[in-house]
């Protein structure tokens, strides 16, 4: 379904600021990091030993830690799938261009890009995991796409990435406290870095919907509600080993996130606290009955859920993956 006007005029208001978004959210190419500064120096004379170390630092790490890595690797290696998703929004004009939403969504890609280099090369060093089931994941991962039930609509996309960046960044943030408190001072820098990331990503993607709010408010507070009641899901929700189902692999990753406390229904249920505080979504006025109605909706369910979440129990039972062998990992 095509946007209609006001929505249209709304996105092209949005992107005469695409620059100012840019210069103030992402970092130059020659500035910003790269995974190698993070990684053994092959060409160094001591990267033997720095290999060494990454392989005895990663016997620590447990069963579930590793899992939860993999899955965080392939969930960022799938980038092109979520590259392809934003560029087919409606009011993107991508022909080449390098202006307008087209720039913001490149220059985000090239940043998220090194993300999954970076884990992947960690994850192969380590030698704690079978990188080609994983690697038949990750081809799983893009070539099954994803849904996420936002359609070509920014309105709905734009909540959708101001949620997910910032629970990517408490993943990764919390997967690299659990290395540094095993000792792994290599895979905690890592993790905290691309947390930064995907900080400065979500407090760009907030910020695009704040705006939105400002010119389109009644049809802003709709998108959101009803992203809400869809539930926001994971970019990884399709996750998948070989020779499964779609899906199939998703719930076992996820109760594993939960074990280890990287994220938990608690987190989700704050994250939508945290969103509707930033966009004081409780002050809006004269919006249309069916807009204040999504309004009361998003105020009271962060409470509803916190009251459901306190009846589910998270599974104990760990599921073998083809990714990590259990021997050897407690």
């Amino acid at each position: 379904m095509a946007l209609n006007n006001i929505r249209l005029e709304v996105m092209q208001t949005v992107e005469k600021q695409v620059d100012s978004f840019v210069d103030k959210y992402l970092i130059p190419v020659e500035e910003i990091w790269q995974p190698t500064d993070l990684l053994p120096n092959l060409q160094s004379e001591n990267y033997i030993e720095e290999i060494k170390q990454i392989r005895e630092e990663s016997k620590e790490l447990g069963y579930d830690f590793w899992v939860v890595l993999v899955a965080d690797m392939v969930t960022e290696e799938a980038l092109p799938t979520y590259e392809s998703w934003l560029m087919d929004m409606e009011g993107v004009q991508q022909h080449g261009r390098q202006d307008g939403w087209s720039k913001w969504i490149r220059h985000w890609t090239g940043e998220e890009n090194r993300h999954g280099d970076t884990l992947n090369k960690y994850l192969y060093l380590s030698g704690r995991v079978d990188m080609r089931e994983i690697e038949k994941t990750t081809q799983y991962l893009i070539s099954d796409g994803f849904d996420i039930g936002t359609g070509r609509d920014p309105y709905r996309n734009f909540i959708y990435t101001s949620f997910q960046e910032l629970a990517t960044n408490i993943s990764h943030k919390r997967v690299g406290q659990l290395a540094k408190k095993k000792g792994n001072k290599m895979l905690s820098k890592m993790c905290s870095v691309i947390a930064g990331d995907e900080m400065r990503h979500h407090l760009a993607y907030r910020e695009f919907v704040n705006i939105i709010f400002e010119h389109d408010p009644s049809e802003m507070m709709l998108a959101f509600a009803d992203m809400m009641k869809k539930k926001i899901v994971m970019p990884a929700q399709f996750l998948r080993e070989s020779g499964q189902g779609m899906s199939e692999a998703f719930e076992n990753f996820s109760n594993a996130a939960q074990r280890l406390g990287v994220y938990t229904t608690y987190d989700y249920i704050d994250i939508l606290r945290k969103l509707n505080e930033y966009w004081e979504i409780d002050k809006f006025t004269s919006l249309t009955d069916e807009a204040e109605k999504a309004r009361d909706y998003l105020m009271a369910l962060p409470d509803r859920m916190t009251r459901i979440a306190g009846r589910i129990a998270v599974p104990q039972d760990v599921h073998q993956f083809k990714w990590v062998d259990s021997n050897g990992i407690l």
